[in-house]
């Protein structure tokens, strides 16, 4: 069954078991598959394939991380809380995320590769990173082991 799909099924167990922040989650991520299905021009009915739905979940994921930060700059953790609740229902649907240390390999791998010697070509090698992660990485912890990389090369 597709994520989409899948996740459609759940509301009505969400509401039997009367989990009221599980059921707010998956209702604000069902919306938003049906608003990527319409933007797509296709019939609200339909159902997304596992990578359109993946990339709903992750920007979904990205708005409450952001939220979660500005509530805490504004000194409003009460507000974050429910935020974070949201975060772990929305991660549970995430592929799991790769550690540090495999990160750092596949950043390893892709400047040998592609031959990067100086951060003028930076730019693709992220790209290249993020490609062969797959949404399995975060962009900033691959930047910030990307430039890691790249200082530590700088000083040999």
């Amino acid at each position: 069954m597709a994520i989409h799909e899948t996740i459609k099924t759940q509301i009505p167990e969400a509401l039997k078991a009367r989990d009221t922040v599980r059921l707010r989650t998956l209702r604000s991520l069902v919306t938003a598959m049906t608003n990527e299905v319409v933007a797509k021009k296709r019939m609200p009915n339909e159902f997304l394939t596992d990578e359109e739905a993946l990339a709903v979940i992750k920007r979904s994921s990205n708005q409450r991380k952001d939220s979660i930060e500005q509530f805490t700059k504004g000194g409003r953790p009460e507000l974050a809380v429910p935020e974070q609740e949201e975060l772990t229902i929305l991660e549970s649907y995430l592929p799991a995320q790769l550690s540090s240390e495999e990160i750092d390999t596949i950043v390893k791998n892709k400047i040998a590769e592609l031959g990067v010697t100086d951060k003028s070509t930076m730019g693709s090698l992220m790209g290249a990173v993020m490609k062969e992660t797959a949404g399995r990485a975060d962009g900033n912890i691959v930047k910030a082991a990307i430039e890691s990389q790249l200082k530590a090369s700088d000083t040999l």
